[in-house]
């Protein structure tokens, strides 16, 4: 009996990897956070399969239900939405598993942040623009941010910012970023990315708060940071016609001359 941990991806029922539909098809338990994970991603359950909704549940109410399944060798799919290597409470089930002895797995999901860019027709590390991604949030109730974690230092870097589960806080957010990026840095909030209802609001830090007016909630992710609105950035060399590299040597003398595409 194993517990098969799955990201869910951001929404979409065929955002899966081909790994995490095939496990949660062969499980005869499934465990879905309900308030997040959609009603289509269900559908690769087997029939008959038990299928839990944990939103309403506690951690030793999910445990006992894992350990249900144990007890009979039933493999188990926990499904979390976007990818399970943030925010999604993976960690402490998996020290309860640990401590009780029982098998689990990790299966990666494509995150939020993903599917926001894509709906976005955005690459969020342009050259000479930003070659980072800062993936944060800001204080809630679940969470505390640990002191040195605060918008304002990961904004001097300039890098680009994914700050999720934030929309309520989004006036602090523009307020704490605005003296490094400027008023017209450009903002887009995507909320519920790929799901049917999706959508975007474009705007910049000085405008966005007005711009959404209290449109969006909860699964919205605020984007921020020049790569959303560049045009004028250089191109990659790595396409270069006269960049050195190991599939394209460009002379007799490259050290990548005896490698082969």
């Amino acid at each position: 009996m194993t517990v098969h941990f799955i990201g869910a991806g951001p929404g979409a029922p065929d955002l899966l990897t081909l790994r995490g539909r095939d496990l949660i098809a062969a499980c005869p338990v499934c465990l879905y956070a309900g308030s997040l994970v959609p009603q289509g991603v269900l559908t690769h359950c087997p029939p008959g399969a038990r299928i839990v909704n944990t939103a309403p549940l506690s951690l030793d109410q999910i445990i006992a239900e894992i350990s249900a399944a144990y007890a009979k060798g039933q493999d188990v799919a926990r499904l979390h939405s976007g990818d399970l290597s943030v925010w999604s409470a993976m960690g402490e089930q998996l020290r309860r598993l640990r401590a009780l002895g029982i098998p689990y797995t990790v299966t990666p999901g494509v995150p939020s942040f993903a599917a926001a860019a894509a709906a976005l027709g955005a690459e969020l590390t342009l050259p000479g623009v930003a070659q980072s991604l800062v993936l944060t949030r800001t204080p809630g109730r679940a969470s505390a941010m640990p002191p040195r974690e605060t918008l304002a230092a990961f904004g001097a870097t300039g890098a680009t910012l994914a700050v999720h589960l934030s929309i309520q806080n989004l006036a602090q957010v523009a307020a704490d970023l605005t003296p490094h990026y400027g008023p017209d840095c450009p903002v887009a909030v995507v909320w519920r990315a790929s799901w049917p209802d999706q959508r975007i609001i474009r705007s910049t830090l000085a405008g966005v708060e007005t711009a959404v007016a209290g449109s969006m909630e909860r699964t919205a992710l605020i984007l921020i940071g020049p790569a959303l609105a560049a045009e004028g950035f250089a191109e990659s060399c790595l396409y270069a016609p006269d960049y050195d590299r190991r599939f394209r040597p460009q002379s007799a003398t490259s050290i990548y001359k005896d490698s082969r595409e």
